[in-house]
């Protein structure tokens, strides 16, 4: 069963002292405290502590073998999008990330798949970013789930949806800058509560903004198993129906018109809700994602679906031929 693991993240070794270049903000840097071991650094802060895996190709490899994952699709932590920096400088810092990908992938074409990040802040420089990407060898790019608080149905994205259906780009929506999370500092909130919400936040936006109306060609695959826009989208589709005048504004369509015209990753940690996502979005819109290599992704990647009562044909199609769908292999 040849298996992409879609979801996984990763950062150059070494990181310029952007702050210092820029002459301002608190941009990621890595202290290296031991060998293989490096703080995440925003300015004094410690943002996380991430692992050898996280920089090293030959370690990923390495643990790609014992996780029985043939290829992984690498992308940067979304902490690195920088959409609130000058949009020329967070263009030079989405080059630095984007090379350093481009360079794994050149070293190890048959490992290794490339999503870009763009700065999405201007949209002029996104387009001109990711054109530049999918030249050299690029899949697709990786975007947040807003852009400094506006979603991603706004027109000034329009361009941007425009260009990756001309260039035939995946895209990965992933979440970031959780809304409410100033007020959910406790019990790491953000992250199990804020996450599922956002990628909702994504979804909901880009249906009822009409986006897959306008840009029907769009790859688009939402992280986390769609986050809590599936297990909702009753309750969504019945705010469409009772409240049209608030809802359907925009687009027309009932939300449920959109389930499997998208994708979602399989990382949603419950054989159930894998199988209720099967139900709504179909196995060939189901891609296999662990969020490697960081502790609230899969711990052994791809052993939910591998353990899961599904049908042998439902997690070849998971675990592989849906990934070569989306990213167009």
């Amino acid at each position: 069963m040849f298996t992409i693991d879609t979801h996984t993240h990763i950062i150059p070794k070494h990181i310029p002292d952007f702050t210092k270049k820029f002459g301002y903000g608190n941009f990621i840097q890595l202290d290296h405290h031991e060998p293989g071991r490096a703080w995440m650094m925003q300015g004094d802060k410690r943002f996380r502590e991430i692992v050898e895996n996280c920089w090293n190709p030959e370690v990923r490899i390495k643990e790609m073998a014992e996780h029985k994952a043939d290829m992984q699709v690498i992308c940067t932590i979304p902490v690195m999008f920088n959409y609130d920096a000058k949009p020329n400088d967070c263009l030079k810092i989405s080059q630095f990330l984007n090379d350093d990908i481009a360079n794994t992938v050149k070293a190890y074409p048959d490992k290794f798949i490339g999503l870009a990040t763009v700065p999405m802040q201007d949209t002029a420089l996104a387009v001109q970013e990711l054109e530049r990407c999918m030249n050299i060898g690029f899949k697709g790019v990786q975007i947040g789930s807003n852009v400094n608080n506006i979603n991603l149905d706004d027109p000034r994205f329009y361009d941007f949806w425009a260009a990756c259906e001309k260039t035939n780009a995946a895209i990965l929506v992933h979440p970031w800058q959780m809304m409410g999370q100033e007020h959910m500092s406790k019990y790491w909130l953000p992250w199990l509560v804020g996450m599922p919400a956002e990628i909702s936040r994504a979804i909901c936006s880009m249906i009822f903004g009409g986006i897959f109306e306008k840009f029907p060609k769009l790859k688009v695959c939402f992280a986390h198993g769609g986050g809590s826009f599936l297990p909702t989208i009753s309750r969504i589709e019945h705010g469409w129906d009772c409240r049209p005048d608030l809802v359907a504004i925009d687009n027309e369509f009932n939300p449920k018109k959109y389930l499997g015209k998208f994708w979602v990753d399989s990382h949603v940690c419950d054989h159930k809700m894998l199988q209720y996502v099967i139900d709504l979005v179909g196995a060939d819109k189901v891609v296999q994602g662990s969020d490697y290599p960081f502790p609230l992704g899969e711990a052994v990647p791809g052993d939910l679906v591998r353990t899961s009562p599904l049908s042998e044909t439902d997690k070849k199609t998971i675990m592989g031929d849906a990934a070569k769908g989306w990213l167009s292999l």
